[in-house]
């Protein structure tokens, strides 16, 4: 991944904070420890592709482009073929809630959204940021992280 982003150190640390989130989910929900730390540090590696070929950092085009860089990667790697597949269904959908419904998939999109949702929401208005995070959070320990983050002042 770092060699991917090379100097790219914005996308390098996000990575990394989704990975802490991701590790801190899966010791209260359970989950596969290889599919979601691999998910978690690839799960925007086709941004930059996107950027190229879209001239946009779009979620969908995150989507279409990361699978075959990430399948390289973790090829490369030695990874298992079925956990390639699921790392890569992972990266394909996790800006789509919904269209994979797996334990691992649930733990990856709540970290992304433990770091995103100050990006993504008006914060201040604690309120209407409590009803955000009962709706997009996905599991019981990323809506009480989210809660305990954003709303605990």
């Amino acid at each position: 991944m770092e060699a991917h982003f090379g100097q790219d150190r914005k996308r390098i640390n996000h990575a990394r904070r989704v990975t802490g989130y991701a590790e801190e989910l899966l010791k209260q929900e359970g989950g596969d420890y290889s599919i979601v730390i691999a998910a978690g540090l690839l799960h925007d590696i086709g941004i930059k592709a996107a950027e190229k070929k879209y001239g946009s950092t779009s979620g969908k085009y995150q989507e279409k482009e990361g699978p075959p860089i990430a399948r390289e990667i973790l090829s490369r790697l030695n990874f298992p073929a079925e956990q390639i597949e699921e790392i890569c269904q992972i990266i394909a959908h996790h800006h789509s809630p919904g269209k994979i419904n797996t334990r691992n998939f649930k733990i990856l999109y709540d970290a992304d959204w433990l770091v995103n949702l100050k990006d993504e929401y008006d914060i201040k208005d604690k309120d209407k940021l409590a009803s955000i995070i009962n709706r997009v959070f996905l599991t019981p320990s990323g809506k009480a992280m989210a809660r305990e983050s954003y709303l605990s002042n």
